[in-house]
């Protein structure tokens, strides 16, 4: 089988927190050829660690998709321009795999979904929470019906004091936005993907930026600066769905809070319900007795996909990507799916502004 070709675009941390190495583990069907950063440096050592013995250098993605050896590209740029060098991959002829969030606004988003349509390629959205151990497990019960109806989901995102210092996370015109884009989009997928429900109705929002003009700050990543703090440091959202379920939302970076919890959902259904809190917890009523299930998930089980018992969610994120593309099947994080995370953020945000509800 002839190895897929993969240029990757945009070499700073996401990419060599995640996306290469797992890659990299996939070598017998995949390749890494083409490396493109603003900045050169970068892209020559990504090249170096994780690319071909021949693998080429950019710092121009044009020219990069103008390799027509390059059969997907990887967008792990800014927020702002996912939009853009998606659009254009995929009309190169490229499948892509986008970073999480699928763009900075809905209308960014929406482009890329009829572009994708418009070009027969692939588009996947980089949502690898699906692929924990955890998630997965929690599809299975949902699928099986043991929640019944699922009418109410949380989506957990929640740090205490642990606000992102690097790159341009503290940017507003680069990323749309923090932590409700940033970390609240993962907590969000989950919940979505969970209840399968991606009809939503109204929304309400607000964001706060309480403490980020702060100084002395205990900051995990050391203290921020509040000149370059022009993000929301919380935000919360609740949002109605056409067949009446609910979601509530909530994500911080900085908030003075014990309740932590990041990447998350719990959910309530007619026959059960569960959470993340402790590991997976599943609780119901048996026998006229209120049960809780703690599923020892560290003992291993079913392999719900191949592979995912030797692989952690970024590397069976990847692997199951690529059977998408060589196997001409669906990935799993379908763009129609982000696109409705993408129209629920952006709405919390425009809620937030208007101090109205709004409508989709």
């Amino acid at each position: 089988m002839k190895k897929l070709k993969i240029g990757i675009v945009g070499c700073g941390g996401i990419a060599n927190g995640k996306h290469m190495p797992a890659l990299k583990k996939q070598s017998e069907r995949a390749e890494m050829t083409a490396f493109c950063d603003l900045i050169v440096e970068r892209a020559q050592e990504a090249a170096k660690n994780f690319g071909t013995a021949d693998a080429k250098v950019y710092t121009d993605y044009r020219e990069l998709l103008a390799d027509k050896s390059i059969d997907v590209v990887h967008v792990l740029t800014p927020n702002r321009s996912h939009c853009e060098i998606s659009c254009a991959a995929l009309e190169a002829g490229k499948h892509v795999m986008c970073e999480k969030p699928m763009a900075k606004t809905v209308a960014d988003a929406k482009l890329m979904l009829d572009t994708a349509k418009k070009s027969g390629k692939k588009l996947t959205i980089g949502y690898q929470n699906r692929f924990r151990p955890d998630s997965m497990l929690l599809k299975e019960y949902v699928k099986r019906g043991d929640l019944g109806e699922v009418y109410y989901g949380k989506a957990h995102a929640l740090r205490r004091r642990a606000v992102p210092t690097w790159g341009v996370f503290l940017n507003e015109y680069e990323q749309g936005g923090g932590p409700l884009i940033d970390i609240g989009t993962h907590a969000l997928d989950l919940t979505l993907w969970m209840m399968e429900n991606y009809k939503p109705k109204a929304v309400m929002g607000q964001t706060f930026k309480k403490l980020g003009n702060q100084t002395q700050t205990a900051n995990a990543w050391g203290d921020w600066d509040p000149k370059e703090f022009t993000v929301e440091d919380s935000a919360f959202g609740f949002i109605i769905m056409e067949n009446g379920a609910t979601i509530s939302l909530e994500s911080s970076w900085a908030l003075n809070t014990l309740d932590v919890d990041e990447a998350k959902t719990s959910l309530c259904g007619t026959k059960g319900g569960a959470d993340m809190k402790d590991g997976l917890r599943i609780n119901k009523v048996d026998f006229n007795t209120q049960t809780t299930i703690i599923p020892n998930i560290g003992q291993g089980g079913v392999a719900f996909f191949e592979g995912s018992k030797k692989l952690d969610a970024a590397g069976l994120e990847a692997s199951m990507w690529l059977d998408s593309i060589i196997n001409d099947e669906q990935p799993l994080v379908l763009p129609e799916q982000a696109f409705v995370v993408t129209q629920i953020l952006e709405a919390i945000y425009t809620s937030s502004k208007t101090g109205k509800a709004v409508y989709l």
